[in-house]
């Protein structure tokens, strides 16, 4: 039985990436419905919430439905990171989690992200500090180093479990690498075999299948997946996964009728909580996603992704019932 503290998550959870601009709490909703054990916010500045800069604060919302929760902060200092820890304790999420592993050049060349992997003695003193700042459980999510010359993830986990965190995430690429190229897991079986590691280790990567879920699983040793990608307009993935790895057998894929009732609520969810004109605008990125297959699609996606009204969307969804309403998804 895997646990965070004295959060049971079951013999092997599924948790959902934390993906900027992805992981709302409408999206996490969805998930969670289809499977998703634990949940993390998008990653939220340690220095936007110090200033109280609304975006940042408004990711604070976390939900009874949804818990087990993480927020996930980031940030390049010390001292604004432990006081962001205190800000987000207060939301009262499950876990407090720190994105030692986002690549992109705005977070990472300022040496927040995957950047303080390149500064491992920083990286552990700021996990330190934050540890000691918050009761709630910390864990971390990180790459495996900042390129294939930099990788030491297995010192790095030894040495922050040392200071108290109580789960990792490792995304089994280098920061060079971004989402290019193959995870390589092999260093994750090496960290499980380490007698001196007995946290939870979470592989995140590459997985889009309940078959390579399993193939891993099985191959690495991990405790559970984080699962990113793949669960972008398809929160299916979980149950899908979940039941291959109970039964040996696939789910059918969901049909059209699930899959629009999935939309609409994810829908209706993004427009009640950030308002009609920016939850119409942050759906368009899973549309393709829910209706990934279907023939001669692109002209209602085209038409979805530049309604600007939920009226619009929502009677586009309509028709799509009734011009799809014999296509089966293979």
């Amino acid at each position: 039985m895997v646990k965070i503290g004295n959060i049971t998550l079951g013999d092997f959870p599924l948790l959902l990436a934390p993906m900027e601009d992805v992981s709302d709490p409408p999206f996490r909703a969805v998930c969670k419905q289809k499977g998703a054990d634990l949940m993390y916010t998008e990653f939220i500045s340690s220095e936007g919430l110090i200033r109280d800069a609304a975006k940042s604060v408004q990711k604070l919302d976390v939900f009874e439905y949804e818990r087990p929760v993480g927020i996930q902060i980031f940030g390049n200092e010390i001292d604004p990171m432990r006081e962001a820890a205190a800000i987000a304790e207060a939301a009262r999420p499950d876990i407090l989690d720190i994105n030692y592993g986002c690549p992109v050049n705005k977070v990472a060349c300022k040496g927040a992200g995957a950047g303080i992997l390149l500064d491992i003695d920083k990286m552990v003193k700021m996990t330190a500090e934050i540890v000691n700042s918050v009761k709630i459980p910390v864990t971390v999510k990180t790459r495996l180093g900042w390129d294939e010359n930099t990788i030491r993830i297995e010192e790095v986990v030894e040495r922050l479990q040392d200071v108290g965190i109580q789960a990792i995430s490792i995304h089994a690429r280098t920061r060079k690498q971004m989402y290019k190229g193959v995870a390589d897991w092999s260093y994750l079986k090496k960290i499980k075999q380490n007698p001196r590691i007995h946290i939870p280790v979470f592989g995140n990567g590459d997985i889009d299948s309940p078959e390579k879920a399993v193939e891993y699983r099985e191959k690495y040793g991990v405790d559970g997946m984080m699962i990113g990608r793949a669960s972008i307009g398809y929160p299916w993935i979980f149950d899908e996964i979940k039941h291959y790895m109970a039964t040996g057998e696939k789910l059918p894929s969901p049909d059209l009728h699930e899959r629009i009732k999935v939309t609409k609520e994810h829908l209706d969810f993004s427009v009640k909580w950030k308002g009609e004109k920016l939850g119409i605008l942050e759906m368009r990125r899973h549309y393709t996603n829910y209706f990934r297959g279907m023939p001669n699609f692109k002209p209602y996606r085209t038409e979805m992704v530049t309604a600007n009204t939920y009226e619009e969307v929502s009677n586009l969804l309509d028709q799509v019932v009734e011009a799809y309403s014999e296509y089966e998804f293979a």
